[in-house]
């Protein structure tokens, strides 16, 4: 059967258009401890959260030029947690003096037949990869440090080896549209991250 016509148009979770402010940048292996332990000193008092999740990225594409993309996720190291799935819109352009890149973002949690659905809607699996790391929490803000690891036979999460020798970082805010403040205090928390790591506002498409 042919799959439905894809639509642009911006995803809302119910009334609330969320949106994710983000900073990212890298850091080497041989400097993650020093950077752990500047986190843990800078974050809410209390340890760090691990983990290790196997993701799943799905397109579907439709009569538009780029193709819809959701993001499927789930816990490798914590039994019976659900799966995860994820939207990410286009970043906006806005303002260019905002200090975070800004996009629309839904992520719900679902029942473990998830991927099963959405090969039935149309979609097909593009790549997929294995994250390990650790998250940090400051207030509304989250830190993540993570490693990529690559999949060496489709489907084995057993079977990986590590993308590259660095660890990226990521400097997260979601909250309502309209709440661009919250930058200035992710940009003000990242300059405390130097020079350990220089979190930056990066744009997707200037790495295509």
């Amino acid at each position: 059967m042919e799959a439905p016509p894809v639509t642009m148009m911006p995803v809302t979770g119910g009334t609330i258009n969320m949106m994710e402010y983000l900073l990212q940048g890298s850091v080497l292996d041989q400097s993650l401890e020093s950077l752990l332990h500047r986190l843990r000193g800078l974050c809410d008092n209390m340890e760090p959260e691990t983990f290790l999740d196997h993701e799943m990225v799905f397109l579907l594409k439709g009569q538009q030029a780029s193709p819809f993309v959701l993001r499927a996720r789930r816990s490798m190291d914590k039994a019976g947690m659900p799966w995860h799935l994820r939207y990410l819109g286009q970043p906006e352009i806005g303002d260019k003096n905002r200090h975070a890149l800004v996009r629309n973002c839904v992520d719900i949690a679902t029942s473990d037949n998830l991927t099963d659905f959405l090969m039935e809607m149309g979609f097909r699996m593009d790549h997929e990869f294995v994250a390990k790391g650790h998250v940090f929490r400051k207030g509304i803000m989250k830190i993540v440090v993570y490693k990529i690891f690559r999949i060496l036979m489709p489907g084995n999460t057993e079977s990986i080896e590590p993308l590259s020798l660095s660890y990226l970082v990521e400097l997260n805010v979601v909250a309502p549209a309209g709440q661009d403040v919250v930058s200035d205090d992710m940009r003000n928390f990242a300059e405390q991250l130097k020079p350990l790591v220089h979190l930056e506002k990066i744009d997707p498409k200037r790495l295509m």
